[in-house]
């Protein structure tokens, strides 16, 4: 009798052994990201704010008795190249979830890669709202970001407050620029019936001399114009337009969405930056209003990345990474159905208040910060005056 005991304990013991290794296995997520040419000016810090949190949760011991391990991969701002190393990701790295892509090229062209393998992807950047549009949408495509049209309302809400008429737009010829250009020109319209839209410019995005494009939309002699030019993108163009005398013909009535507020574009600019413009950006190491979370993560990011004044940008990884953990935790599974059940209608304590992904689109109330472009003496770059989080709801369909 105690043989047959002890023969069925050792036989449960070698199921649970294996049983408890794998318990023990790592939660591999997969980061498709920009971390080479213009655009790794936002990819790179959003992949340390991702890096920063999973330090942080694993030092608590992870979710689920299980750490987090990040695989990032550059998509060097290619569509193709962004489904190529997710495609890899899922089948040759063995990740359970992809949480990434920047552009609105990009985030779109991987979605079917997420929805054809069944595995929870999340995008922490990409805007354009054909990602979670209805006849793109499946169970497995989530968004934590902004979108085309709460950045572009949310412009147009500030642009109908000045005293112009005469409106011009500057934005890359994709997905993006051209979403959030027409969300921009359709509510300023709606809310300001009596602007003429006088002149749109379509640079390619990653032209290299946007000299032609300042030039012709000079001659329109428009009085205010909406910009989505971003990271590199911007900084190069307003460099250009700075010696042309482009600002100053606006009376710097520009209104610059893509994050052209973001401490990367103040910071590569310098002296150099157009100041009086507004902006915007997603987040702000110096927010005076804002909540007591807040300024405790920026002093964990500043000690992170060792920076005096840390990027806008870590906080598109972090939150991001914030809602899958708390998912998978949520769900008690790593099962990507599971997960992407409870991300539906998920409320969590971001660093910038309360954030919920609602389930009939699968889309973060997540707004911005907007402002005025200003030079204070404490710093050596541009920063935003009167900082203020517009709230998404009223703009969110």
């Amino acid at each position: 009798m105690k043989r047959s005991v002890l023969l069925s304990l050792a036989a449960i013991g070698t199921v649970a052994a294996p049983l408890t290794a794998l318990a023990a296995d790592p939660i591999r997520v997969g980061y498709p990201m920009i971390l080479s040419g213009p655009g790794a000016l936002f990819g790179e810090p959003s992949l340390k704010g991702a890096q920063m949190f999973v330090d942080e949760i694993n030092a608590k011991g992870g979710v689920l008795g299980r750490k987090f391990e990040l695989v990032p991969r550059d998509t060097k701002g290619s569509a193709d190249e962004a489904v190529r190393v997710t495609r890899d990701l899922i089948l040759r790295d063995d990740v359970q979830f992809v949480v990434g892509t920047l552009t609105s090229a990009e985030g779109p062209a991987v979605s079917p890669i997420a929805k054809e393998n069944k595995v929870v992807f999340i995008a922490p950047i990409t805007k354009t709202d054909q990602l979670t549009a209805p006849a793109n949408l499946h169970p497995y495509v989530f968004r934590t970001a902004s979108t085309t049209t709460i950045e572009g309302r949310s412009a147009a809400e500030i642009v109908a407050k000045w005293n112009v008429k005469r409106i011009g737009t500057m934005s890359p010829d994709y997905a993006y620029g051209q979403d959030v250009t027409k969300a921009f020109v359709d509510h300023l319209k709606k809310i300001k019936p009596d602007v003429e839209i006088v002149d749109q410019q379509w640079p390619k995005l990653g032209e290299g001399d946007y000299t032609p494009f300042i030039n012709a939309q000079m001659g329109k002699k428009p009085e205010a114009v909406f910009s989505s030019l971003w990271g590199g993108h911007f900084v190069t163009f307003a460099k250009q337009a700075v010696p042309l005398g482009y600002f100053k013909a606006l009376n710097s009535n520009f209104i610059g969405g893509g994050e052209a507020g973001s401490i990367e574009s103040a910071k590569a600019m310098g002296a150099d930056y157009p100041v009086g413009i507004w902006s915007n950006t997603y987040d702000v190491f110096d927010w005076p209003s804002g909540p007591p979370a807040h300024k405790a993560y920026v002093e964990r990011v500043k000690a992170y990345t060792k920076q005096e004044y840390p990027s806008s940008w870590p906080i598109t990884g972090y939150v991001s990474m914030q809602f899958l953990a708390e998912a998978i935790r949520k769900a008690g599974s790593v099962d990507s159905d599971k997960v992407s059940k409870a991300l539906m209608d998920l409320t969590i304590d971001t660093p910038i208040g309360k954030q919920t992904i609602r389930a009939k689109d699968h889309q973060a109330n997540r707004g911005q910060f907007w402002g005025k472009m200003k030079m204070d003496p404490k710093y050596p770059f541009a920063v935003m005056e009167n900082v203020t989080y517009i709230d998404p709801a009223p703009f969110m369909d």
